[in-house]
């Protein structure tokens, strides 16, 4: 057998061998796996408000999805940018990072920051075990480029060797990056568009990385497809004539509907016309995306590192157009807004396959940290999924999700700021099972949605349940939302079927 082949085999069995215990209850930390000869490396592309309705329009997350594994129930901690992407850094419910707004006193990057949380992400873990990690696009809200938060240069977090991040990049055009300290300008030129300036950023790193011969974590954060809806030239032609989705939730509004939500009337054909238009230019400007993914995983191949390299898909929340009488948005625990993409391609990941387990994006940072054989510490209220991404069995995984959420949202320069008209809950916490979703608003309000009989989740039958499952759904989600840290919020996963 040549050498290298031996090399990946060995390589494979010990992070194999450390995971198979990755579903199982722990009372405290997760050790870390016995150190591979060849260890992994690692490239997260994150995207920004992509829903399950435009992977139709991703062929590369398709070719994905047929390499590898797709879970089926994976739902972020909070449909908004920010908390998630905290919860993904970190493995940490908002609960626990602070974070639930993108801004003010209980959210965004000052918030994160503040409370020490960027000493304690998956960059800071992977990199004290030797790997070159890298962050392109889309950071924080309320990061800018140039802010030296104090110090002497701009400012680049804990935990990154290499740093290309932007501020405001929603335009895709005329922004500023943080390349490793310095600023740089990129204007309206098609070279510019931001997405594809990523792509070729990510390459370069892959290249440079893999030359090298050091293990690496490579995060690609887009902006796209979040409004404005910005497609790169060579696709705004794409798709005439697509109009957004008119599933059975589509201008309509749940029974019993909380108060939040009950006094929305039915869409107006401009309403309908502008949601059209948007969800084609959504769908436009992930032609992007998808040409970045071919071009990550082309340069993967070239550098002769694709066989050891796990490949994460996902998105840091949905996006409504149109359900539940609701122009686009998110922030609710509607389905179309919680429950996103996460697709997983690397070694030893079952070809083909999906998972119906109940995962989130807290499994995201203890599973980076598996795979590059970091210790996952007690404080962390996450799981590792490499264990299901290899196929193992999973008899006793966690039976519910939790939502969290604070509203609703009125500043102004928020980037996701909503009215009633795009869907502003109220504060409200969430538990999402396989079968149901149970939500409690702090006014009092609640739903239940049994998605068994009612997928499309029209029918709210809190009023109906018995009191004592209602004391029961109420435990579980208040021993949920009081969890802290790894063994006690696995403990809290075990929710009423």
């Amino acid at each position: 057998m040549p050498t290298t082949l031996r090399s990946r085999l060995a390589a494979l069995s010990v992070v194999t061998l450390a995971a198979v215990a990755a579903w199982t209850p722990a009372r405290g930390a997760e050790p870390a796996p016995a150190p591979a000869a060849a260890p992994p490396n690692i490239v997260f592309v994150l995207t920004d408000d992509l829903a399950w309705n435009l992977v139709p329009y991703l062929s590369q997350v398709r070719q994905l999805q047929a390499e590898g594994v797709t879970f089926t129930n994976y739902t972020v901690t909070d449909s908004l940018c920010c908390p998630s992407r905290s919860s993904i850094l970190t493995g940490d419910f908002p609960h626990d990072t602070g974070v639930f707004t993108n801004g003010g006193s209980d959210g965004g990057f000052a918030v994160f920051k503040s409370r020490g949380n960027e000493n304690r992400t998956f960059a800071t873990a992977v990199q004290g075990r030797g790997y070159t990690t890298a962050f392109m696009g889309k950071y924080l809200n309320g990061y800018q480029p140039a802010d030296t938060q104090s110090g002497t240069q701009p400012y680049v977090p804990p935990g990154w060797s290499e740093w290309y991040v932007a501020g405001n990049g929603y335009p895709e055009y005329n922004y500023d990056l943080n390349e490793n300290h310095v600023v740089r300008h990129y204007g309206d030129a098609p070279a510019d568009y931001l997405t594809n300036v990523l792509a070729r950023k990510g390459r370069s790193f892959i290249q440079r990385a893999a030359a090298a011969g050091t293990p690496f974590l490579l995060e690609v954060s887009t902006f796209a497809p979040h409004s404005p809806f910005t497609p790169a030239d060579q696709d705004l032609d794409k798709f005439p004539g697509l109009t957004a989705p008119r599933g059975p939730a589509y201008d309509r509004l749940p029974r019993q509907a909380p108060s939040w939500l009950a006094g929305n009337g039915p869409l107006t054909a401009t309403e309908k016309d502008n949601l059209d238009r948007n969800f084609r230019k959504r769908a436009q400007a992930v032609q992007a995306v998808d040409r970045l993914i071919a071009n990550l995983r082309e340069q993967l191949t070239v550098s002769g590192v694709a066989d050891n390299t796990y490949l994460v898909f996902s998105s840091d929340n949905g996006f409504h157009m149109g359900e539940y009488r609701l122009t686009g948005g998110k922030q609710t625990a509607f389905d179309t807004d919680v429950r996103v993409p996460l697709v997983v391609v690397g070694p030893g990941v079952s070809r083909g396959r999906t998972r119906p387990e109940i995962v989130q994006n807290v499994d995201l940072a203890p599973t980076f940290q598996r795979i590059a054989g970091a210790e996952v510490g007690a404080d962390v209220d996450g799981r590792s999924l490499l264990g299901l991404v290899q196929g193992d069995a999973a008899p006793n995984w966690r039976d519910g999700a939790l939502v969290e959420h604070h509203g609703p949202q009125q500043a102004a320069d928020d980037p996701d700021a909503q009215d009633q008209r795009n869907g502003s809950p109220t504060t409200y916490n969430a538990l999402r099972t396989a079968t149901y979703t149970y939500v409690e608003y702090a006014n009092g309000e609640r739903e239940y949605y049994d998605r068994t009989t009612d997928p499309d989740q029209l029918t709210n039958l809190a009023g109906d349940l018995p009191a004592t499952r209602l004391a029961a759904l109420h435990q579980a989600l208040a021993g949920y939302t009081g969890c802290h840290g790894h063994s006690s919020c696995w403990a809290a996963g075990d929710v009423p079927d």
